[in-house]
C-alpha cells in the first residue's frame, strides 16, 4: 500500500536532519504508531506521506514515496482556514450525499442535526472536531488512514471506538498517539524516531511488535548492550594494566643493563620491540569494542517553587444551578463540587458536555481567593501563547540575565535546542508547545493547577515522566482529561459531568 525507500529529511531552518535514509513498506493489516520526543518530526512525516508540497516550506528531503492507495489524512490541529467554516458546509465538501453516512455519525455520538449546523468549526469542542473530522474522513472509505493524534480531547466511549475503528480497519493505519491505552490496544509495528547527541545525529527504528513489547525488547536490548561495554572495559583496563607492569620492567631492566652485556641488550630491545607490538594488537583489539547505548534521555521536567495545602483546607465549594455555554446553551443542571486539599480532581465527560466550560467557571470561582495562587493549562494552547513569542520571552519575560540562564537550563532538560529556544513558538510542534506550558507550570509557585487536557500531545515516552511530575504537585489539581493512564495514576478522585450534575465514578486502571 505504501513503500517509502531512502527518504533523508532536513529541517531547512536550522540545518537539523530529522530522519536519514529511512525505508518503510505498509501493507493492509499494519497498524504501525510513530513514536518518539516531541519534535524529532513524526507530524512531519506524516504529512509528507499523505502531501509533500505540506512541508515543503521548511523541510528539504531526498527520497522515493510509491503509494497505490486511497490516503485519509486527520491533522494534529484543524488548519485555521477551516475553524470559520461552518458545520454543514465543512461536512457537505467531503461527504456530497450525505445521507448515505448517517450511521456513522450516529456511531460517533454525534446527532443528526449537526448536518446542518451553521455554527464554526472552531466554535466547537476539541472533541466534536475530532468526531466530525474522523466522520467527513472515513466517509471517503480510504485505504491508508494517516492519523494524528486521533485520541485528542475524545471522550471515552470515543476513544473505545476509535481504537475499535483503527484495530478493525481493511486497510493500513499509520498513526501519532499520546494515549498509550490506545497504543497498547491497536498497534502491532513501532516506528521510533531518535534525535542523540544533542539533536546532532537522527536515527529510526522499525519493529513488528506490539508496544510493550519493543518497549521491553528495547529496555533488554540497552542493558544488555551496556552491560558487555562495561565488561570490554573493564578488560581493557585490566590488560593496559598488565602492558604497563611488563613495559616498565623492560625499561627498568635496560636503565640498569650494563654496557658490558651487549647480549643482554640486544634482548632486552627485541623485548622491547614485543612489548610494542603488544600495545599495538590491545589498541587493535579495544577499537571495536561494543559503544555504551545511545538513546534519548527522558524529560526533566520538576516543580521548584510550587505551593502546598494543608490537609482538609477547603479549595472550592462550587454550587450552580445550571452550567451553559457563553450564547447560551444550556449543558448541565444542579452541579455541586467540594474539593479539599491536596486533592487531585478529574473530570471526564462526554465530548461536549461542557467539561472546558465548567472549568473556566472554577477559574471564575477561585479568582477571588487571596489564600491560593491559581495557574491554568488551557486546551487551547493559542490562549497562552502568542506566536511571535519565543519560548526564552515566555519563561523570562523580565529579560534579566539570571531569569534566561534558568530558562535556558531547563528548555534544555525538555530537549529543547539553541535555536529552538529562541525561534516563535507558531514553528513548533504540538508536543513541544505543551512542553513548554507544562514547563511555565514548574516555573510558578502555584498551589492550585487547573489542567484541561494536561497530557495532550505529548509522547507515550515523555508520559510516564508527565505523570510522576503531576502525582508530586503538592498542592491541588483539578483537571479535565480523557487519558486513562493520567486518571489512573495520577487523579485521587473522578465525577463525571452529565446533564444532571457530577457524578462520582471509580475509575479502572488501564
Amino acid at each position: 500500500m505504501l513503500r517509502i525507500e531512502h527518504l533523508t529529511m532536513t529541517h531547512r531552518e536550522d540545518l537539523r536532519t530529522l530522519l536519514e535514509d529511512f525505508s518503510l513498506t505498509l501493507h493492509a493489516g499494519d497498524r504501525a504508531v510513530l513514536v518518539g520526543e516531541e519534535g524529532n518530526g513524526k507530524s512531519t512525516l506524516l504529512k509528507w506521506i499523505f502531501d509533500p508540497a505540506l512541508v515543503e516550506d521548511y523541510i528539504d528531503w531526498e527520497g522515493r514515496r510509491v503509494c497505490r492507495a486511497r490516503l485519509g489524512y486527520l491533522p494534529q490541529e484543524l488548519p485555521a482556514e477551516e475553524r470559520e467554516t461552518p458545520v454543514r458546509d465543512y461536512l457537505a465538501a467531503r461527504d456530497p450525499e450525505g445521507g448515505a453516512h448517517r450511521r456513522l455519525y450516529r456511531s460517533l455520538g454525534l446527532p443528526e442535526a449537526v448536518w446542518d449546523l451553521a455554527r464554526p468549526m472552531g466554535s466547537l469542542s476539541g472533541g466534536e472536531r475530532v468526531k466530525l473530522q474522523m466522520a467527513a474522513l472515513l466517509s471517503a472509505e480510504p485505504e491508508l488512514l494517516l492519523l494524528d493524534e486521533p485520541s485528542n480531547d475524545l471522550d471515552i466511549a470515543t476513544l473505545e471506538w476509535m481504537e475499535r475503528r483503527i484495530a478493525d480497519h481493511d486497510g493500513a493505519v499509520l498513526f501519532i498517539s499520546h494515549d498509550e491505552t490506545l497504543i497498547r490496544r491497536t498497534a502491532n509495528r513501532v516506528i521510533l524516531l531518535e534525535q542523540l547527541r544533542h539533536k546532532q545525529r537522527s536515527r529510526w527504528t522499525v519493529a513488528n511488535l506490539d508496544f510493550d513489547s519493543f518497549m521491553a525488547q528495547r529496555r533488554e536490548g540497552f542493558e544488555k548492550q551496556a552491560q558487555l561495554a562495561r565488561s570490554e572495559r573493564r578488560a581493557e583496563r585490566e590488560a593496559k594494566e598488565r602492558f604497563q607492569r611488563i613495559q616498565q620492567r623492560v625499561e627498568h631492566e635496560q636503565n640498569v643493563i650494563s654496557r658490558a652485556d651487549p647480549s643482554g641488550g640486544r634482548l632486552l630491545k627485541k623485548k622491547m620491540a614485543s612489548v610494542k607490538a603488544l600495545e599495538r594488537r590491545y589498541e587493535r583489539e579495544h577499537a571495536a569494542q561494543t559503544p555504551p547505548p545511545e538513546f534519548e534521555t527522558a524529560i526533566d521536567i520538576r516543580f521548584d517553587r510550587a505551593g502546598t495545602i494543608p490537609a482538609g483546607k477547603t479549595v472550592l465549594d462550587l454550587r450552580l444551578p445550571e452550567l451553559r455555554t457563553p450564547d447560551g446553551r444550556l449543558l448541565a443542571r444542579d452541579l455541586a463540587l467540594l474539593v479539599r486539599g491536596p486533592e487531585r480532581l478529574g473530570i471526564i465527560g462526554r465530548n461536549g458536555a461542557g467539561k472546558t466550560t465548567l472549568l473556566r467557571q472554577m477559574q471564575a470561582a477561585l479568582a477571588d481567593r487571596r489564600d491560593l495562587r491559581v495557574m491554568a493549562l488551557p486546551q487551547d494552547y493559542r490562549e497562552l501563547l502568542d506566536g511571535e513569542t519565543t519560548p526564552l520571552d515566555l519563561l523570562a519575560p523580565s529579560g534579566s540575565r539570571e531569569a534566561r540562564t534558568l530558562a535556558r537550563t531547563r528548555l534544555g532538560s525538555l530537549r529543547y535546542t539553541a535555536r529552538e529556544m529562541e525561534r516563535p513558538v507558531s514553528g513548533l510542534s504540538g508536543g513541544q508547545k505543551a512542553k513548554l506550558l507544562l514547563l511555565r507550570l514548574t516555573l510558578g509557585d502555584a498551589d492550585v493547577l487547573l489542567l484541561d487536557e494536561p497530557t495532550r500531545n505529548l509522547s507515550p515516552l515523555s508520559g510516564p515522566e508527565v505523570r510522576a511530575l503531576f502525582r508530586s504537585f503538592p498542592g491541588a489539581i483539578l483537571s479535565v482529561s480523557h487519558d486513562r493512564s493520567y486518571l489512573s495514576e495520577v487523579c485521587t478522585r473522578v465525577v463525571e459531568l452529565t446533564p444532571a450534575g457530577l457524578v462520582e465514578v471509580k475509575f479502572p486502571a488501564p
